[in-house]
């Protein structure tokens, strides 16, 4: 037995009903516990996006537009609902809105969580991703704010750090879910009641990301 996404047949074991149970809990706890909005994305397999274009730029790493979205306060029965129209899609959270977000290098991302975590600062949720990108999830505006923090901090030229701001319409893609075809998507910090619905200021964090980013390039 298998399953269709936009033309494409992706077979599955006799895990599949565990793993789309894993996926509609993952979806319902976004929804339901964290306040997310939740939209159901594109996979890729052998190379190919269950988008169903031949050209798709971003296989397995995009929103499937057909798809409408979950919103923030669904329970599970309706997350199971809703994911059951699409069996099988990637789990994409909306960057903008409830969060936004800094990216940088994933080994970069874990020395600076690290050190986050040492000096009690309040983080939100922090993931890393099969490309070897660590996502800490901020406050919303940061992405349009980086520019100008990063200047004021010191940053004459900050075009050499390896971290940039993801804000409204970009999407990530959230465990447990896979992105690109390259493998899943993983907590480095898991969300919490303290923080997830209402993440830090990015101006907390940014000064460790943007040293340790810069050490980590030096």
């Amino acid at each position: 037995m298998g399953f269709t996404i936009g033309g494409i047949r992706e077979n599955r074991s006799g895990s599949r009903r565990r793993g789309r149970s894993s996926e509609c809990t993952a979806v319902a706890e976004f929804t339901g516990l964290w306040g997310w909005d939740v939209v159901p994305g594109a996979r890729a397999a052998a190379r190919a996006c269950s988008c169903g274009r031949p050209d798709c730029r971003a296989p397995g790493a995009h929103p499937l537009e057909f798809a409408p979205e979950v919103r923030a306060g669904a329970t599970l029965d309706e997350a199971a609902k809703a994911w059951s129209e699409f069996p099988g899609a990637a789990v994409m959270l909306p960057v903008g809105r409830a969060f936004d977000v800094i990216e940088v290098a994933e080994p970069a991302g874990r020395r600076a969580l690290t050190r986050l975590e040492r000096m009690g600062l309040p983080l939100g949720p922090v993931t890393a991703t099969p490309a070897g990108r660590a996502h800490f999830f901020v406050a919303p505006g940061a992405a349009a704010e980086l520019p100008r923090l990063l200047y004021r901090m010191g940053w004459d030229d900050p075009t050499h750090l390896d971290l940039r701001g993801l804000g409204p319409g970009t999407h990530i893609t959230a465990p447990p879910s896979d992105r690109g075809g390259l493998g899943p998507v993983r907590w480095l910090r898991p969300p919490q009641l303290d923080t997830a619905s209402k993440p830090p200021a990015a101006r907390l964090l940014l000064g460790t990301l943007a040293y340790v980013a810069h050490r980590s390039r030096a």
